[in-house]
């Protein structure tokens, strides 16, 4: 699926490749993820000096594209979506977003936590490294609490329903038997232990880094509880801007709130179709009942829900590469694996760029759950894996010999990813993988929370008439009208409702993503008629790497 010949490196490439570097030497973190190691040992600079340092670096990068002359159209792309992300995050710093940044799912509360679960533990060079971020990890907080006291003073703040939130989730952290005491209580070689100074080191890091964890603990009940907001709703402006963000495209938010009305209604239908299949004259309900009785389609323990998620995955993977994909080797190996965190959640991380560590997919299993039922999750597994994000983002990665650096690694939007993620699993559908009535309404349940978020998220952030007619949209209804489209424990509920609050315009992007995909999969149909072909397409959109949807359509339509 890649060019046979590698590409020569342009001007655009090289000021690309620049910025990868910067971003590293900025933010060690980014290295870890595509698999540069030569910052493991420390975290990048979370104060309001850091992020002065990062827009300036950033709008230096503006100026260079803007001089620069595209030789081609990877060149093209490249400059248009760089420049168009770049400029993204100087008008968001514009409008002070960095001072208000917590919420439940993905602000530098967990970040600075979660990049321990893709640092690599195979040598003593390795730990030794994890030792020297953990001691990193007081001043990463101290940073991080200037900058929030800075939107403090500034009376920009989150909502207090966030602060809350993600204090329990810190005060998890920090507790003598949390992540990090675990982490380096269970630090091992595949040879043998490790050497008692590092051990030693490594038990101290993990004491530091939970006290650092307490003091962030400690400003977030204080402090910033005290000064945060009690409006949960982002507002118009605001939110337009982080759609723009997450998509890579500007939409009609009012069009779009009514279509996902219109969306969620054709879900409904959908499902109740497919109920009556399951048990003639059952409702929805009814049939998922029916459905989480039966034991052949449930798994008991983390240890089977790990073994049929690869299992499931390898199986995609042999089906789709002999008809549907050019999947290369690299590729065809995706890890499954259960988070060390119980905070809820499944989610992907991309291989690094040698494919030294694979894509995993990783799910983050609640507190006391136990069961999961296979006829939910089928469709999860593919959403995550293939042919959803780990053909997708491994794509991009394997094909190095004519994207650069920040194209196969960094480039790319929530709405391009995800939307790509729910497209993929109607197209399992439409192949025949979905073909039981049960894993097809598992499906459809999915589709229907994220048709429903995307009216629930916009509705409540721009404030919008509640669908039942009954008043504008608060936070009270949100989670009320959550539970009437999910099938749902009251916790998965309450985390859902309280990321979408937190995370304005993130959750709507996976549905107006796939919306976008189909209607550029549909154009292209309709342009080249006779001559289409679904897996030309797909080559083709998968070789442009992650890039914004706008950048996407012109890249394909143009």
């Amino acid at each position: 699926m890649t060019h046979d010949t590698a590409r020569t490196a342009t001007a655009i490439d090289q000021i690309a490749e620049a910025w990868v570097d910067t971003l590293v030497d900025l933010d060690p973190t980014v290295g870890t993820y595509i698999g540069r190691t030569e910052g493991d040992g420390r975290f990048g600079d979370f104060s309001p000096a850091g992020h002065e340092r990062f827009i300036a670096e950033a709008q230096q990068v503006i100026t260079l594209l803007d001089a620069a002359t595209a030789v081609d159209d990877v060149d093209t792309v490249t400059k248009t979506d760089l420049r168009s992300t770049l400029a993204l995050d100087v008008e968001s710093s514009d409008a002070e977003l960095q001072l208000r940044d917590l919420n439940v799912i993905a602000s530098p509360a967990q970040g600075i936590r979660d990049i321990f679960d893709l640092m690599p533990t195979d040598t003593v060079e390795d730990w030794s490294n994890i030792s020297s971020r953990l001691g990193a990890v007081p001043a990463a907080i101290d940073g991080y609490i200037e900058t929030l006291r800075l939107g403090i003073e500034k009376g920009v703040t989150p909502a207090r329903r966030q602060v809350r939130e993600v204090l329990a989730q810190v005060r998890r952290h920090q507790a003598n038997d949390g992540f990090f005491a675990h982490f380096a209580a269970d630090a091992s070689l595949k040879s043998g232990n490790l050497p008692a100074s590092l051990a030693n080191d490594l038990n101290a890091g993990a004491r530091v880094s939970a006290a650092a964890y307490r003091k962030l603990g400690d400003f977030l009940g204080g402090e910033l509880d005290a000064a945060a907001t009690e409006e949960d709703a982002i507002g118009r402006d605001l939110y337009a801007l982080q759609s723009r963000q997450f998509l890579g495209a500007t939409i009609d938010l009012d069009e779009t709130y009514d279509w996902g009305i219109e969306e969620l209604g054709r879900m409904v239908a959908e499902q109740e179709s497919i109920a009556d299949q399951i048990k003639p004259g059952a409702s929805v309900l009814e049939a998922i009942a029916f459905l989480d009785t039966d034991p052949s389609r449930k798994l008991h323990g983390t240890a089977a829900l790990q073994k049929w998620m690869q299992e499931t995955s390898d199986h995609a993977v042999a089906e789709l590469s002999k008809t549907q994909f050019d999947i290369p080797d690299e590729i065809k190996t995706i890890e499954c694996m259960i988070a060390p965190t119980q905070e809820g959640g499944i989610y992907y991380t991309g291989p690094t760029d040698d494919f030294s560590r694979p894509g995993r997919m990783w799910w983050s299993v609640p507190v006391g759950i136990t069961e999961f039922d296979t006829w939910r999750e089928l469709t999860t597994v593919y959403h995550e894996g293939v042919p959803g994000h780990h053909l997708q983002i491994g794509q991009a990665v394997y094909n190095r010999a004519t994207l650069n650096t920040w194209r196969r690694q960094l480039a790319g939007t929530s709405g391009h990813a995800e939307g790509w993620a729910l497209y993929a699993e109607r197209l399992m559908e439409q192949l025949g993988f979905l073909d039981d009535p049960a894993d097809r309404l598992g499906m459809l349940d999915g589709q229907r929370m994220r048709a429903a978020r995307v009216v629930l998220d916009i509705g409540v952030h721009l404030g919008k008439k509640r669908p039942d007619g009954k008043g504008v949209w608060t936070a009270d209804y949100a989670f009320d009208f959550l539970r009437q489209n999910v099938n749902m424990n009251d916790s998965f509920v309450k985390f859902e409702v309280n990321r979408y609050l937190g995370w304005p315009g993130q959750a709507p992007s996976y549905k107006v993503g796939q919306r976008i995909w189909e209607q550029l999969r549909d154009e292209a149909a309709a342009r080249e008629g006779a001559a289409f072909s679904i897996k030309d397409f797909h080559r083709r959109a998968l070789n442009l790497g992650g890039v914004g949807l706008d950048t996407l359509r012109s890249a394909l339509l143009n």
